[in-house]
């Protein structure tokens, strides 16, 4: 039987700052076992910088960490592990050329006499631990070549691995994950709940949040604002604790919906004629036109990113034409839909999008300056003026432009990647999953842009497996289903009517 309300992580006046940046200052948190506790709050609140500090990624500059009421320095994330803590952060670290099983057990094979790994043992190990996931797949398969969705579970059945774990931490662990898969992980994070394992959900899905939570705490601008009973927070009381401010813009942006549901009548920018990749995904149609905004809604793996791939020239199709202003596209390659006005942001931005190395200006004018040719520089001023004038347009928070796009949080990486398309000034811009992983402030923002861009006539591709945000902000709905295009709203159509569509039923 678990103790209840014992302590096993106490954090007092944690202090961090990163250069100029104070990224905590003054926090306290505390994790009791058996509880799952959600940590929520805006992009750069401090969520991560504090698991970082928990997990001895980073060390703080000031506070006191006590495991099971001992003051303890947390030397290393190896440290970390050996006293019980397991993490799986938003962006998963795993190695794509290994199997899944070696991914799970790097590190902890099973040995044969002490001198080579004895690999049945550690696929029967993988396989056990995966198959309490709810997860039944090959695991000597390349985990390059699996889904984004398996990846993902992979690393949490790695966190889990470790037998002395006590406190497991996920940050953003449903991102990635489709609607059956999450109540999977929930019913196993619950059941670790009564084996006496303290859980810190970090999520952006505040709905998950107050389905699985027992206590949420939030963060604003590194600061605490506050640690609450989830039975005893609204949901809109919970926002605005985490944007800290009035929630009439936030209500606006539910309410909205674009009036101009008729199909545009212009001639159509961009036309896909009966295109289709073996293994990729069915023959589609689907016409894209300037002032409209074209939502592609289905289940992970449904073919949403396949379509955005083929449009954007990654994948080049083996049926059907695409035109472009009429004219038939032949040149496939992400080179050649720069310059034809096509752009392109990235599922996931942290192997696609962003260059962690190289600043937030660096990253800004990386494919414009494609676009100009590396025998046309762009000037040091003119990037300055490009970077700071798309940092104040999409409010992103950095110390400068000089600063490593990898210091930012996800929701500003995220805006950087937007800002870097958005000076191309492109005239076509394909979305996929924008706003994953970002908090309702910067959903906001981007949704609005999004609007905005169609009223000065650009034509957008919104991808996002949220569907009232697809609902909210396109023009017309394409429904995927099993690689194939199955269905096509415009005007009023509600919510249950696309859900029976996604799932195959009249």
């Amino acid at each position: 039987m678990v103790e209840a309300n014992k302590e096993i992580v106490t954090m007092k006046g944690i202090y961090k700052s990163f250069l100029s940046v104070q990224a905590l200052e003054d926090v306290d948190f505390t994790l009791n076992l058996g509880e799952i506790h959600a940590l929520v709050g805006e992009n750069g609140a401090g969520k991560s910088t504090l698991i970082k500090v928990l997990t001895g990624v980073e060390q703080p500059d000031a506070g006191v960490v006590m495991i099971n009421q001992q003051k303890m320095t947390i030397r290393s994330p190896q440290h970390a592990q050996e006293i019980g803590i397991s993490t799986v952060y938003q962006e998963t670290n795993l190695c794509p050329d290994l199997s899944v099983a070696e991914n799970i057990l790097i590190g902890r094979e099973p040995m044969k006499w002490g001198l080579v790994i004895d690999r049945k043992a550690m696929n029967d190990n993988a396989r056990q631990i995966l198959q309490e996931l709810g997860v039944d797949l090959d695991v000597t398969q390349t985990l390059g070549e699996c889904s984004v969705a398996i990846q993902q579970m992979a690393a949490i059945a790695r966190a889990l691995e470790i037998s002395s774990v006590k406190v497991l931490v996920l940050d953003e662990p449903t991102s990635s994950l489709d609607m059956s898969e999450v109540d999977q992980l929930f019913q196993v994070i619950r059941k670790l709940r009564e084996s006496g394992v303290g859980i810190i959900f970090i999520t952006h899905f505040l709905d998950q949040v107050f389905e699985v939570s027992d206590r949420i705490t939030v963060l604003r601008n590194g600061r605490l604002v506050g640690t609450y009973e989830t039975t005893s927070l609204a949901r809109l009381e919970l926002i605005q604790k985490m944007i800290g401010r009035s929630l009439a813009a936030y209500d606006n942006m539910t309410q909205t919906k674009l009036e101009s549901s008729q199909h545009i009548e212009s001639e159509a920018l961009l036309e896909a004629k009966e295109v289709g990749l073996a293994g990729s995904v069915e023959p589609f149609d689907l016409d894209l036109h300037a002032g409209e905004v074209v939502g592609l809604a289905g289940l992970l793996g449904s073919g949403r990113t396949e379509i955005a791939r083929l449009l954007f020239g990654i994948d080049k199709p083996d049926k059907g034409v695409i035109t472009m202003d009429g004219e038939v596209i032949k040149n496939y390659s992400p080179l050649d839909s720069i310059m034809r006005g096509i752009a392109l942001c990235p599922e996931d931005r942290k192997a696609q999008g962003i260059v962690g190395e190289l600043t937030v200006r660096e990253n800004i004018i990386l494919a414009m300056q494609a676009d100009l040719g590396w025998f046309k520089y762009l000037g040091m001023k003119k990037q300055y003026e490009i970077a700071e004038e798309y940092i104040k347009l999409l409010n992103i928070v950095t110390p400068s432009a000089d600063q490593p796009v990898k210091n930012l949080s996800g929701g500003n990486q995220q805006k950087v990647i937007l800002a870097r398309w958005l000076a191309t000034n492109p005239r076509l811009l394909i979305l996929d999953e924008p706003t994953r992983g970002i908090d309702v402030g910067a959903k906001a923002e981007i949704q609005k842009l999004v609007l905005l861009l169609a009223e000065e006539g650009k034509s957008c591709v919104f991808i996002s497996s949220e569907l009232d945000e697809v609902m909210r902000t396109s023009h017309r709905i394409v429904v995927l289903r099993d690689k194939e295009k199955t269905a096509e709203f415009s005007g009023d159509v509600d919510e249950p009517t696309i859900m029976h569509a996604i799932g195959g039923s009249e």
